[in-house]
């Protein structure tokens, strides 16, 4: 057993040791990035499958919501506790037995009788999801400077599309054996990924030497002692409360005039975001070619452009579709390259700038929703596109006033 308690450990690398990656087998980072969308599904499954799982179990609508928000307690938990511990265990093991957890708690969520047992399953699987950016930290760690940002990419498409898709297979799968389908399908899957990165993933030294709470306090004194993962972090954060002010609000306007979509309609919809994950890999060899700011610029751009574009999108839905692309390319785009600039900074402590980013932006997006809640009750649409634009123009505001100062993307004493 080892100071955090789990026997996961290997001989850790001398902190701030250079690296020497070989770059991944052939084949491996597609791997990688099936089995990140996989992990991630599983936060998704209950959002089309609300009204049947309260039918069945019994629930009020209040409580059947929770299921929605446990998922995102859960994962934002597991962000902050479980991803940093990548430093200081051997990742390959803490990736598999993530999986392997969220394939048990998943059959928890599958077998629950009533809501009670829903809710802690739910939890439980939405902690271990965060195995997911365990894998893309290996995925930084595998591969040279020159790819990195490809290599990143690739793996987050498939954490992207991974939420994109769940929704739709949710409903496909509830409508043939009923909505515990989804989630035993989806348990088996997930077993089936932790054995493949069992076999498949390649063990890497550990970078780090500490106790779980000082790996803890590290995490957040990143953050103070870092200035550019500061900034990408504020940049990141910023970029996705804009972002998810439009996942939120845009459910209720398909829902009423003039377009009075169903919710499986609604739910496809959603697939048009897969072309903001195709744009990634553009992003990323731009980045990789040392364009990085040049990319954060025209996706900040992009972003506040689809907002203007959205608020046409109120009675047309051309001018719908071409505001969400923006948004969506512009998202990614902004993600992508903070991703590309902060997994260079420190090698040895790469799990924990993870999830000092992810963290701080899946807070944004929380934030995000939630004003988009309340501006759509007292707004509507033009309050909704008014609340992203301003986040838009807060998010280019920062770039700006970082390419200004002359500040850096680079590590300190690079």
């Amino acid at each position: 057993m080892t100071q955090t308690g789990l026997d996961l450990r290997t001989a850790p690398a001398a902190p701030g040791a250079p690296e020497t990656p070989t770059g991944p087998r052939r084949g491996l980072l597609p791997l990688m990035a099936v089995a990140t969308g996989l992990s991630c599904a599983g936060n998704y499954l209950a959002q089309p499958l609300l009204d049947l799982i309260s039918r069945d179990l019994g629930l009020g609508s209040l409580l059947a919501g929770l299921v929605v928000t446990a998922s995102q307690a859960g994962y934002a938990l597991g962000l902050l506790l479980l991803v940093p511990l990548g430093d200081v265990v051997d990742r390959r093991r803490l990736a598999v037995a993530l999986f392997a957890a969220t394939s048990l708690f998943l059959t928890v969520s599958a077998l629950a009788p009533g809501g009670p047992l829903l809710l802690a399953g739910t939890v439980l699987a939405a902690l271990t999801s965060v195995g997911a950016q365990v894998v893309v930290a290996h995925a930084a760690a595998l591969a040279s400077a020159e790819t990195r940002g490809r290599a990143v990419a690739t793996v987050m498409s498939g954490i992207l599309l991974g939420g994109l898709l769940a929704r739709t297979a949710a409903g496909g799968l509830a409508d043939l054996g009923g909505w515990r389908t989804a989630y035993w399908v989806l348990a088996v899957l997930m077993a089936a990924a932790a054995v493949t990165l069992h076999r498949r993933l390649p063990r890497l030294p550990v970078t780090a030497d500490l106790p779980y709470p000082a790996l803890l306090r590290s995490t957040l004194a990143l953050l103070r002692t870092e200035p550019v993962l500061r900034r990408r972090t504020v940049l990141g954060a910023l970029s996705f409360a804009s972002y998810s002010v439009q996942l939120t609000a845009l459910t209720f306007l398909l829902a009423g005039s003039p377009f009075h979509w169903s919710p499986s309609a609604i739910g496809l919809f959603g697939l048009v975001g897969a072309v903001g994950v195709l744009s990634m890999t553009l992003a990323a060899r731009l980045g990789d070619r040392g364009h990085v700011r040049k990319v954060t610029g025209g996706a900040t751009v992009l972003l506040l452009a689809g907002w203007l574009t959205l608020l046409a999108g109120e009675r047309s839905l051309t001018w719908l579709v071409v505001g969400v692309i923006a948004l969506n390319i512009g998202q990614q785009g902004v993600l992508n390259s903070s991703q590309t600039v902060i997994y260079a900074l420190r090698p040895e402590a790469r799990s924990r700038i993870n999830a000092a980013f992810m963290t701080a932006m899946f807070l944004g997006g929380a934030i995000g929703s939630a004003a988009a809640s309340v501006v759509w009750a007292g707004s509507g649409w033009p309050g909704v596109c008014a609340l992203g634009a301003t986040l838009a123009s807060a998010t280019l505001a920062v770039w700006a006033w970082t390419l200004l100062r002359g500040r850096s993307d680079r590590p300190a004493g690079a």
